[in-house]
């Protein structure tokens, strides 16, 4: 921590080009739904695909949902599109790398990136195909950038789970390249997580780590299942958590990580406002939050923007923003002294920009 006789202004203001500045994670991020709209047009020409538009701007305006979205499965529409020009293996590993690119280049230090290979296979694709193909990608970019990252493989609920299980065997083989964590993804109302327990079971007993979208647009037994059927250390949105106190105490004591996005649960109506969401809760009451951007191109959003939003709607101050980018670190499916040292430098370059807090008490390293 900041030493304790040094001296700093009482206020520092959270701007967003401070937020730019400062080291970040990304930890829940979709590969299909952050992809630039330059590059989809570009490849719709070269793949002769066709787009609803060929206009970049409307395009990006037919997939950046805003506050027209009425729920989960409407904001999943613009995912077709996104998919239909990423069944090549040099488109995917372009956005892939493009991906990581953006995210360095609001210094993102450490980033995982999610998809599920299964929806890329329209064109004969082998499923190790595609995996090579988001590695050269991320590989590229951390060649290039001062970034690490990470990929964390989904299966899809309305999929059959057989095809969960294939997938959490994909997760496996590829398990030390690059693959941090399996995770299931999709629509939760009418797929239930436990369905896709054989999958889980596979991942678990090889020592893989779990993260699961639950509590997003189904109620907190969504999550409970998560996390007692599923194994989930992390958990992707959440906001259904704050429904079920005892829960809630659960998923504090055990410090399973949430991974917040804002600007999508407000736009799938997981929430109904940005200042309904639980994000300030969830915070004040200890709970290890992280802040996410879900999908960069149907939320129109980054890192950046996510954690100035959270700032600005919840009254967060400077130390308390950096409280939150340091769960980010804490919650990395990373190994233990990967995760130390990130940290570790991730702190001492907030502490340059006046970090001064007792939110963690604990040494550094500890997580």
């Amino acid at each position: 921590m900041a030493s304790a006789g040094k001296s700093r202004p009482d206020n520092i203001e959270v701007t967003e080009e401070l937020i730019y500045k400062l080291p970040k994670t990304e930890l829940h991020c979709h590969l299909d739904g952050s992809c630039r709209v330059e590059t989809l047009v570009e490849l719709a020409d070269q793949q002769n695909v066709t787009l609803p538009f060929k206009s970049v701007d409307k395009l990006r305006t037919h997939l950046e949902v805003g506050d027209r979205c009425e729920n989960l499965a409407d904001y999943l529409k613009g995912f077709a599109v996104t998919l239909s020009v990423m069944q090549e293996a040099s488109a995917i590993e372009r956005i892939a790398f493009e991906l990581a690119e953006d995210a360095a280049k609001e210094n993102v230090r450490y980033l995982e990136v999610r998809f599920s290979p299964i929806l890329h296979i329209n064109q004969g694709l082998r499923l190790s195909e595609i995996m090579e193909a988001v590695i050269r990608g991320l590989q590229r970019a951390e060649q290039m950038y001062p970034i690490k990252t990470g990929i964390i493989v989904c299966g899809i609920r309305s999929i059959a789970p057989d095809t969960s299980l294939r997938l959490a065997e994909l997760t496996v083989a590829y398990k030390n390249r690059k693959v941090m964590a399996f995770d299931l993804a999709g629509r939760e109302d009418g797929y239930p997580a436990k369905d896709h327990q054989n999958a889980f079971a596979l991942i678990l007993r090889n020592n893989v780590n779990v993260t699961a979208h639950a509590g997003e647009a189904y109620g907190p037994d969504s999550i409970k299942q998560a996390i007692h059927d599923c194994g989930a250390h992390r958990i992707g949105h959440g906001t259904h958590l704050i429904e079920d106190g005892d829960l809630l105490n659960y998923v504090n004591d055990h410090r399973i990580p949430i991974e917040i996005c804002l600007s999508s649960n407000v736009q799938t109506k997981a929430v109904k406002t940005f200042e309904s969401h639980p994000l300030r809760t969830f915070y004040d009451y200890g709970l290890r939050v992280t802040i996410n951007t879900d999908n960069r191109l149907m939320s129109a959003t980054t890192v950046t923007r996510e954690i100035y939003l959270a700032a600005k709607t919840c009254n967060f101050s400077f130390d308390d923003v950096c409280n939150i980018i340091i769960n980010g670190f804490k919650s990395a499916f990373l190994p233990y002294r990967e995760r130390t040292n990130l940290l570790n430098e991730a702190l001492a370059e907030l502490q340059k920009y006046g970090y001064q807090s007792t939110y963690f008490e604990d040494k550094a390293a500890a997580m």
